[in-house]
């Protein structure tokens, strides 16, 4: 079979058509994926935005509890335990029986 000149090209306008057709397929693929992706992107980027936030208010957070505990840490070495109290309290009281005698 001899191929002639328009017979070659009517082949090769079928395999354009056909390789346009793929192309397109391929150009609607790709750009409904990038569409996704932009959308996950943007909803990391809010995500990040409010973790951000919710991270810099624990910071604050814990800096105010560090600074009560080492505040209750220094208020526990002033008080007096229970027993010394109590220990305390009976000498008082003894003196007190003593001095009304």
């Amino acid at each position: 079979m001899e191929i002639t000149e328009n017979k070659l090209k009517e082949i090769l306008s079928g395999q354009r058509e056909e390789y346009q057709r793929f192309v397109g397929i391929l150009k609607e693929d790709s750009d409904s994926k990038m569409g996704l992706i932009g959308e996950q992107y943007r909803d990391i980027k809010t995500n990040l935005a409010s973790h951000t936030e919710m991270i810099g208010s624990l910071m604050e957070d814990v800096q105010i509890i560090k600074s009560d505990v080492q505040f209750l840490k220094s208020e526990l070495k002033k008080k007096v335990d229970y027993d010394e109290f109590d220990a305390l309290v009976k000498r008082v009281s003894l003196l007190e029986s003593k001095i009304r005698k």
